[in-house]
C-alpha cells in the first residue's frame, strides 16, 4: 500500500438499472490486470461478473449488494465500489456515496437520464460528491450521446462538458476522439486492451474543432491562465486544460462527460485516465466530524497519518469468520493490534484482522492508512458507527436512512426453519438499515418491512438459499399512517381511588395538525397548574400514543399537542398518573379532531415503446394513478405517474404482459396522502374483522 495519498482515488460507479455499471467495473478490473478474463453479467459461461458474487445476482443479472474492490492504473490506486441500480437497494448506494470522494455517473446513450439516474444524482448532491459522467452503450441502435448531454444539463442541472466525441455510432461506432489531445483513439486487440492513437480522420475534423472550441470556452471560467491564453491566442497546453477541468469538477460546478461502450471494450482506458486526472484524492475533500463533548461543534479532519484516528464503519457483512465491517479511514491510521473506541457505545475494541477486499475475496494487511477503504473482522458494531483513537470524542455524521414503506408477514414451516429464519433476520437487519423485522403483538406473526417488493423478495429468497429456512409469505401490507385534519380541545381528569395512595391528574389543551414533524409538544402552562416535574410525564404519555392510533392502530403522524391548563393533587399526583391523564386526553381530543388515514404514494416511471403508450396509461389509471407527464424520447415513451403503493402489487407482471415484455418501470417513495373515503371504509371493515378473529 502506498502512503502517497495524492495518488489514491475512492470512487463509486452508480447509475440507473441496466446502464452497464457492473460491465464497466468488469472492464476496469480487466485493464488494470486485477482479473485475467472478462465475464459478462448474464454470463453464458456460468461464471457471471466478478462483482456480482451472490448466486441470486448472477441469476437475475442485477446487483443487490454493493461490492468493493481496488486496482492500480498508472501509479494511482483506485478503490471502487460497484453499487446497485434498483431503488429498493437505495441504502447500498447511499452508504457507498457517504464514504467516497468521487463517482462515475454511468448513463445509457439510448435511455439517457432515467428516473434512477435522478435519484443517484440527488444522493451525490447530498454528500457533495464530484463526478464524471460516462455515456455508455454507444454501440446500441438508437444511441445519441448529444441528447444525453442536453438531458444532463436540463434534467440534472449539470454544467456538462464533452471531453470526447464519438467516431460513428451504433454498429459503426469505431472509437472516440479525445478533444484535449485532439487525437483519434482506437481500441485494438481481442478485448480492446491496446489503445491506438491516430490523427483525426478528415470527415470528423471540422466537428472536432468546433467541439474543442466549445469545451475550452466552458472550462476557461475555471482558469485565468487558460482565459489569457485564449484571448492572446497563445499555445494552450494539455496541462492547462486538465487543471481547469479538475478545478471545476472538484467544486461540482463542472461535469466532464466521456463516452464509450464498456461491453464492446471501447473508451474504458481514457475513462480511467479521467478518474486519475479529474476526480479528487482524499486530501482534496474536506471531511468534517462533530465533537460530541462540545455541543456537536464541527471539526475539520486532516488526512495526516500521525494524527489520532477517526474512521467510519459504513457497511456490515456476515462472513464465514464472523462479522466483516467495511471501514473508511478519514484521519490517522488503523494498525493490526490497535485498541480503538466505538464512539456510539463508548466501548474499546482491539483490532484483530485487517483486510483489503476484492469482491468476495480478501487480502490480509497490516494497516489501513487515512484515505483508504478496508475492512476489519470480528468486531461487533452497527452500520454508521465511528471508530476513533481512545479519548477522542469525534463522531462522523450518519447516513440518511429512508423509512420502509412495505411489509410482509413470513411464517416458518417448522422449528428448524424458525431457528434459521431468526438467524437470517438478525443478520439482514444488522446489515441493511432499511430492512426491519418485528413480531406483531396481536397476531404473533413475524413482519418484515423494506423499500419495495423486490427488496423483500430478495431477502426471502436469500433466507431459503443461504440459511435453509423454508418460509411462506403472507399478503404484502402497506405502511399506512393516521393523522388529524382539524384542531380540537381536550380537558381530561384521571382519578383512581382504590385503597392505598390514589392517582390524580388533570390535563387541558388542544391538539392540531402540523406539517413540521410527526409529533410536536408545546407547554403553555402558566402559574404552575401542573407542577414542572410532571411536564415530561405528560409529554411521554402523549408520545406513547403515537405508535398506535385510536382509529385503526396505524402510527400517528403530523400532530401538535399544546397543553395550557390542568390540576394536580399534593398526595395523589405522580408521573404515572399524568401519563395516564395524557393518554385519556389524547383519545378525547383525537376523536374530535376528525382523524383520517394516509397512505404512501409512489413516484412511478414507466419506460415503454411508443406503441404501448395508451395501454400503459390505462394500466396506471386502473390503479388510481395520477399521470404527471409523458414524453417521447426516440422510440421510447417515458410516463411519470403517482400511484398509491397499495395498488402497485403485482404491477410488474401486468406491465410485462400488456407490453410484450418490452416496458420496464421504477418506483420510489414520494409522499403520504389521504386515503379516499371508500377505501378507508374497506380498511376499517377489514380491521374490525381481524379483531373479531383475534378475539
Amino acid at each position: 500500500m502506498k502512503t502517497d495519498i495524492s495518488n489514491v482515488r475512492n470512487i463509486g460507479i452508480s447509475a440507473h438499472i441496466d446502464s452497464g455499471k457492473t460491465t464497466l467495473t468488469e472492464r476496469i478490473l480487466f485493464y488494470t490486470k486485477r482479473i485475467h478474463a472478462i465475464h459478462d453479467v448474464k454470463g453464458k459461461d456460468g461464471v457471471g461478473a466478478t462483482m456480482d458474487s451472490m448466486e441470486l445476482e448472477k441469476e437475475r443479472g442485477i446487483t443487490i449488494a454493493s461490492a468493493a474492490t481496488f486496482c492500480e492504473w498508472k501509479d494511482h490506486e483506485i478503490n471502487i465500489i460497484d453499487t446497485p441500480g434498483h431503488v429498493d437497494f437505495t441504502i447500498e448506494v447511499e452508504r457507498s456515496l457517504r464514504v467516497l470522494d468521487g463517482a462515475i455517473l454511468v448513463l445509457c446513450s439510448v435511455g439517457g437520464v432515467q428516473s434512477q439516474s435522478i435519484t443517484v444524482d440527488q444522493q451525490m448532491k447530498r454528500y457533495k460528491v464530484p463526478c464524471i459522467a460516462f455515456i455508455n452503450k454507444c454501440d446500441r441502435s438508437g444511441a445519441n450521446p448529444e441528447r444525453v448531454m442536453v438531458q444532463l444539463k436540463e434534467k440534472l442541472g449539470h454544467n456538462a462538458v464533452a471531453l470526447q466525441m464519438p467516431m460513428g455510432l451504433e454498429i459503426k461506432f469505431e472509437g472516440v476522439i479525445d478533444l484535449i489531445k485532439m487525437k483519434a483513439l482506437y481500441f485494438d486487440g481481442d478485448n480492446g486492451e491496446t489503445v491506438r492513437e491516430e490523427e483525426i480522420p478528415a470527415q470528423y475534423l471540422e466537428e472536432a474543432n468546433a467541439k474543442r472550441e466549445a469545451m475550452l470556452d466552458a472550462i476557461s471560467m475555471f482558469s485565468d491562465e487558460l482565459t489569457e491564453a485564449l484571448l492572446e491566442e497563445k499555445e494552450i497546453t494539455q496541462a492547462m486544460i486538465i487543471e481547469a477541468i479538475r478545478k471545476g469538477t472538484l467544486t461540482r460546478e463542472l461535469t466532464p462527460v466521456m463516452i464509450g461502450s464498456a461491453y464492446k471494450n471501447k473508451g474504458v482506458q481514457p475513462l480511467l485516465n479521467g478518474v486519475n486526472a479529474f476526480l479528487p484524492c482524499p486530501s482534496d475533500v474536506q471531511n468534517e466530524a462533530l465533537d460530541t463533548e462540545e455541543n456537536e461543534k464541527t471539526v475539520i479532519l486532516s488526512t495526516d497519518m500521525k494524527k489520532p484516528l477517526v474512521s467510519f464503519a459504513f457497511k456490515l457483512e456476515d462472513g464465514q469468520y464472523g462479522q466483516l465491517t467495511y471501514i473508511r479511514v478519514y484521519q490517522g491510521a488503523i494498525n493490526k493490534g490497535d485498541t480503538v473506541m466505538n464512539v456510539r457505545t463508548g466501548k474499546k475494541v482491539k483490532i484483530g484482522r485487517l483486510v483489503r477486499l476484492h469482491a468476495n475475496h480478501s487480502e490480509e494487511i497490516e494497516m489501513i492508512p487515512s484515505g483508504y477503504i478496508g475492512a476489519m473482522f470480528g468486531i461487533d458494531c452497527a452500520s454508521g458507527d465511528t471508530f476513533t483513537a481512545p479519548g477522542l470524542s469525534l463522531t462522523m455524521t450518519s447516513m440518511y436512512v429512508p423509512d420502509p414503506v412495505i411489509s410482509l408477514a413470513i411464517v416458518p414451516k417448522d422449528n428448524k426453519s424458525e431457528m434459521n429464519m431468526s438467524k437470517a433476520l438478525n443478520r439482514f437487519t444488522k446489515e441493511d438499515p432499511t430492512f426491519k423485522a418485528h413480531v406483531d403483538d396481536e397476531t404473533n406473526e413475524t413482519i418484515i418491512s423494506g423499500m419495495g417488493e423486490l427488496h423483500l423478495e430478495v431477502y426471502v429468497e436469500r433466507m431459503r438459499r443461504e440459511y435453509n429456512a423454508e418460509v411462506s409469505t403472507g399478503q404484502p401490507r402497506v405502511a399506512y399512517r393516521e393523522t388529524i385534519t382539524q384542531r380540537a380541545a381536550f380537558n381530561y381528569t384521571h382519578k383512581k381511588q382504590t385503597g392505598g395512595s390514589g392517582q390524580y391528574g388533570r390535563i387541558a389543551g388542544y391538539i392540531e395538525p402540523t406539517d413540521e414533524g410527526d409529533f410536536i409538544f408545546e407547554n403553555e402552562i402558566k402559574g404552575g397548574s401542573i407542577p414542572t416535574q410532571y411536564i415530561p410525564a405528560c409529554e411521554k404519555g402523549f408520545k406513547n400514543c403515537m405508535a398506535k392510533g385510536p382509529l385503526m392502530e396505524f402510527p400517528v403522524t403530523g400532530v401538535k399537542i399544546t397543553i395550557n391548563d390542568g390540576a394536580s393533587h399534593s398526595v395523589d399526583s405522580s408521573d404515572m398518573a399524568f401519563q395516564a391523564a395524557a393518554r385519556g386526553a389524547f383519545l378525547e381530543g383525537y376523536r374530535r379532531a376528525t382523524p383520517v388515514i394516509h397512505e404512501p404514494i409512489m413516484k412511478v416511471v414507466v419506460e415503454t415503446p411508443t406503441e404501448f403508450q395508451g395501454t400503459v396509461m390505462g394500466t396506471l389509471n386502473q390503479r388510481r394513478g395520477i399521470i404527471v407527464g409523458a414524453q417521447d424520447e426516440g422510440v421510447m415513451c417515458v410516463i411519470e405517474a403517482q400511484l398509491p403503493l397499495a395498488d402497485m402489487f403485482g404491477y410488474s407482471t401486468v406491465l410485462r404482459s400488456s407490453t410484450q415484455g418490452k416496458a420496464q418501470f421504477t418506483m420510489e417513495f414520494s409522499t403520504y396522502k389521504q386515503v379516499p373515503k371508500n377505501i378507508a371504509e374497506e380498511l376499517l371493515k377489514k380491521a374490525a374483522e381481524s379483531k373479531k378473529k383475534a378475539a
